[in-house]
């Protein structure tokens, strides 16, 4: 018995390796306080613009504001704890019947109080490889 637990343990595992999120692309964004990132989602011939800024940093807490195809979020991230990231879906639930639906996560990485900047990292994640990010300047 023991034997097959260890077996079906490693098997697991390498499945999760084998088989783990594969992120098409991957940025590192710098902000400053109620600066702006604007960037194009691309994707069957339709454009739309994705926007976050953070507004407060306090307790270990940043508040960032985010919006996309016209709805507005608000999202409290921390870098220690497990809300250090949010997911962002790019197409609408019905679009994806026959493969995982694209989407970006932003993470909370860290805070430059010397500069005053907080540090993310941008990931796509795009199983049909259709979806492509423009930042705008």
């Amino acid at each position: 018995m023991r034997i097959f637990l260890r077996f079906f343990l490693v098997l697991s595992l390498l499945h999760g390796i084998v088989y783990g999120l594969d992120f098409k692309q991957t940025k590192v964004i710098k902000l400053k306080k109620d600066e702006q990132k604007k960037i194009l989602v691309k994707y069957d011939n339709i454009i739309k613009l994705f926007e976050f800024r953070w507004t407060l940093y306090k307790n270990g807490g940043l508040v960032i504001h985010r919006s996309y195809d016209k709805i507005i979020s608000q999202n409290i991230l921390y870098k220690r704890y497990k809300n250090n990231s949010f997911r962002l879906e790019l197409k609408s639930p019905g679009a994806g019947k026959y493969y995982n639906l694209p989407y970006i996560l932003v993470k909370f990485e860290d805070f430059d109080f010397k500069t005053d900047e907080a540090i993310f990292k941008l990931f796509l994640y795009d199983d049909a490889g259709n979806v492509s990010l423009k930042e705008i300047k």
